[in-house]
């Protein structure tokens, strides 16, 4: 029997892993410096006040678990022996998503990726794709007669993320610093490695937790169509049977998750909003966030006068802070509605912020990151979706969107300005 070889899968996407990223990783030292232009960012490093709309990805947790994307039972006789191409069945469908996403999108998810994949020294998949697209067929060349299992299979990657957003910190001696500091955002990501194909049989000896073991596992060894005289061709697997039913029924009730947290937000009784009253503006220039007129418009930047009719002001609303960070609802005075991510685009990069009704929802709740006491810039993030806010120009009529890593030239930064 040939062994087995590992191939790239095709279309699978990019690949990233450095040595050099591994370093990212590692403990930010007693007295951390600022992350020079292309270094990974550490906690505990000094950041600016144009960093406060930004944030950057901290790995908490990985899981490797070899899995058995495709396979098939396959009898060999003595005079069947040779090379073969055999179409497989689909075993389990393994797709990268990071967060909220199905897909990974921005440059937040990238990032995260590629951490992940300089920590376990491996090469993930960043690129969107699905393995059920993959080409199902193996060739192989049998030498020997016997009962094999032909698989596709990969290491899927799995874990938690943080992030590490910019933030004012007490120092020891009374005094205030920004720092990259980890959040309280986290969430879920799924990767895997590049696809390996092989055959196997009952006697042979392979590496434990391997991939090629775990579609060794697949195989009904000890069973009368491995040991009994048996045609040339394909052989069901009871045990292979099993596993797709279960990997099925474990994707069926992700996506049932995933239905009911995107469910409509329950109605608020009443908010318990700050007496003072702001402006969300662009620092030292005229336009700030104006809320929409119109229940299908957005939030955009605006230069207040005698038409704005309140639209330009915010109230903090339901106020609680966590290590140094606010959480808060921003109610706007104008139309009475919460800043919200419309839900049926809250996956998406660049979603553009609007105002709804008030209600128990995490896409209304925002975190606010704050300049050192005497400057109120600040940075905006949405607890549901983690992207932070921002805009893409400096424009009158500019949409105020999400952007996964939020905008990396500052215009993320605001001032929430007291009128």
């Amino acid at each position: 029997m040939r062994r087995t070889s590992t191939r790239l899968g095709r279309g699978l996407g990019a690949l990233i892993a450095t040595a050099t990223a591994a370093a990212g990783l590692a403990a930010a030292p007693a007295a951390a410096a600022p992350a020079a232009s292309g270094q990974a960012v550490l906690p505990g490093q000094t950041c600016t006040a144009a960093d406060l709309g930004k944030r950057h990805p901290v790995i908490k947790t990985t899981e490797v678990t070899p899995t058995i994307t495709h396979f098939k039972g396959w009898y060999v006789t003595q005079g069947s022996t040779g090379s073969h191409t055999v179409t497989t069945n689909t075993q389990t469908t393994i797709s990268v998503s990071v967060g909220l996403n199905g897909t990974v999108q921005g440059s937040f998810a990238v990032e995260a990726l590629g951490s992940v994949g300089a920590s376990l020294g491996l090469n993930v998949q960043v690129n969107y794709s699905s393995t059920s697209s993959e080409s199902n067929s193996v060739s192989w060349n049998f030498f020997e007669p016997g009962y094999y299992g032909l698989y596709k299979g990969t290491k899927k990657v799995t874990g938690t993320y943080g992030s590490l957003n910019c933030n004012r910190i007490q120092q020891g001696d009374g005094s205030w610093a920004l720092k990259w500091t980890e959040g309280p955002d986290t969430g879920n990501y799924t990767t895997y490695t590049a696809l390996e194909e092989g055959a196997v049989r009952c006697e042979d000896k392979v590496p434990a937790n391997s991939i090629m073991a775990k579609a060794q596992g697949l195989l009904d060894c000890g069973s009368p169509a491995a040991t009994a005289k048996h045609p040339a061709g394909p052989v069901s697997s009871a045990k292979a049977d099993q596993a797709k039913h279960h990997a099925e029924n474990a994707e069926n009730a992700e996506k049932a998750a995933k239905a009911t947290q995107a469910a409509k937000p329950a109605p608020r009784a009443a908010l318990n909003c700050q007496a003072g009253a702001y402006k969300i503006d662009v620092p030292g220039k005229p336009l700030n966030w104006s809320a929409p007129l119109l229940a299908n418009d957005g939030t955009r930047l605006r230069q207040s006068n005698w038409t704005s009719a309140h639209l330009d002001n915010w109230r903090l609303c339901d106020v609680t802070e966590r290590n140094g960070v606010i959480e808060a609802s921003l109610w706007n005075w104008g139309n009475g509605g919460c800043a919200t991510i419309p839900a049926n685009i809250a996956n998406q990069e660049q979603a553009y912020l609007t105002t709804a009704t008030c209600g128990e929802d995490d896409l209304q709740r925002f975190y606010i990151y704050r300049d050192v006491p005497g400057s109120s810039k600040i940075g905006l993030q949405n607890k549901y979706t983690g992207s932070m806010l921002g805009h893409d120009r400096y424009a009158d009529g500019e949409l105020i969107r999400q952007y996964s890593s939020g905008r990396q030239d500052g215009t993320g930064t605001y001032t929430l300005t007291g009128v």
